[in-house]
């Protein structure tokens, strides 16, 4: 009988997808879910790309260029010149999504066994991204104790070896919500300069940021147009998660050039997705500062309430909408599982994500959830509630 590769079999499961089986029984059963386990905005997207697709006038449903529209790159090259980057369109590769846009990074400066440095928790999909391009993680381990700030940067040196090739930072974080400082970002600047490395910054999140706070994207450091790479998306930021649309973005010809090539293979990202997207750059501000406002509003209320919760301890998040809450649980896989399993108040129930899979450390984030506050403040008051009786009742089996 064929067998499957060794990659295929060391790709890692994902640790917000994989209770689905155990929410899909749930649901059987009668009971009613809050899903706080995936980033699936409940926000409307916006009106101009909805109409967008819906009065467009193709007759045929063609290939895009394998950049993407010309158009929609030039828009996006305005959309960062209001955030104080001056980019251009050639520095702007269109992808099916930000993941394609890091799969295109890691494919272009990393050969099988070199090394990316990764502050730790991290998205998981960067495992398994560095998996399919044979790539070794690197933690760098940051703590709820600091609200996941970064590491100190000695933490990183002692990591970096012949075989580095990369720092990759989540900016603000998920699962973390944690949004790095303009220090921060020029001290990891200065360690991409020094040891010659590449530094990508995920910004899918970049506009939700809370408290006053301002986001500093490496691409408005100086002397890094060799070494920033950007991924970013219109999956958060426009509430627009099927478009999958993402976007490269590097003044380094060498990668740009690189990463053409990966993107020709591909052929080209979706027609009509990129129409919703170009016509998403012309929402309003109104519709930023509107959303930006419920997520907050929405931290405030699930912060405050798990704050409540005995033995739960959590950091405040700065942006993106997930936070990382360290429960008074040995197996935060077990209890997830034993909530949609074995535990429901009045037939409802929630579904977290176990956060031992934002990590590669073994043994790490074993009593910690990622919760991600895409709910309303009514269901997340719920969910705060059921989450309570749930640890009272499981601790006291």
């Amino acid at each position: 009988m064929p067998i499957v590769s060794l990659k295929g079999k060391a790709m890692p499961e994902s640790p917000i997808r994989k209770l689905v089986p155990f929410a899909e029984k749930a649901a059987k059963e009668g009971k009613h879910i809050y899903h706080l386990n995936i980033g699936q905005p409940d926000i409307k997207s916006p009106i101009e790309a909805m109409d967008a697709v819906r009065n467009h006038k193709l007759d045929v449903l063609a290939y895009s260029h394998s950049a993407g529209f010309e158009s929609f790159r030039k828009k996006l090259a305005g959309y960062y010149a209001k955030h104080d980057i001056t980019i251009s369109s050639d520095d702007i590769l269109v992808t099916t999504g930000g993941s394609e846009a890091l799969i295109f990074t890691m494919g272009s400066i990393t050969d099988p066994g070199d090394e990316i440095i990764v502050p730790e928790p991290f998205y998981a999909n960067y495992y398994s991204f560095s998996t399919q391009s044979m790539v070794e993680v690197v933690p760098v381990l940051s703590t709820i104790e600091t609200g996941f700030a970064l590491p100190p940067v000695k933490d990183f040196e002692k990591c970096i070896t012949s075989k580095t090739k990369a720092i990759l930072i989540c900016n603000p974080g998920n699962p973390t919500g944690y949004l790095y400082s303009k220090e921060e970002i020029k001290q990891l600047s200065k360690l991409a300069i020094k040891y010659d490395l590449f530094l990508i910054s995920d910004e899918v999140y970049r506009e939700f940021v809370y408290d006053k706070s301002e986001h500093y994207s490496i691409l408005q450091e100086k002397n890094m147009d060799d070494h920033a790479i950007v991924i970013d998306s219109v999956s958060k930021r426009y509430s627009m998660c099927g478009a999958r649309i993402g976007c490269l973005v590097s003044k380094n010809k060498s990668v740009m050039e690189t990463a053409m090539k990966f993107a020709q293979a591909r052929l080209s990202p979706p027609t009509l997705a990129q129409i919703a997207s170009e016509a998403a750059l012309e929402a309003p501000e109104s519709y930023y500062k509107e959303t930006i406002a419920k997520y907050k509003s929405r931290r405030d209320t699930l912060v405050s309430g798990l704050k409540e919760i005995p033995g739960v301890k959590v950091s405040t998040p700065k942006g993106a909408f997930y936070c990382i809450a360290q429960l008074p649980v040995k197996d935060t896989d077990h209890f997830t599982k034993w909530l949609l399993d074995k535990f429901d108040l009045n037939k409802e129930t929630v579904m977290l994500a176990p956060a031992s899979g934002f990590y590669s450390t073994p043994d790490e984030g074993k009593d910690q959830v990622r919760i991600a506050y895409v709910l309303n403040r009514r269901d997340l008051k719920k969910s705060i509630a059921i989450l309570k009786s749930g640890l009272e009742k499981y601790n006291n089996q």
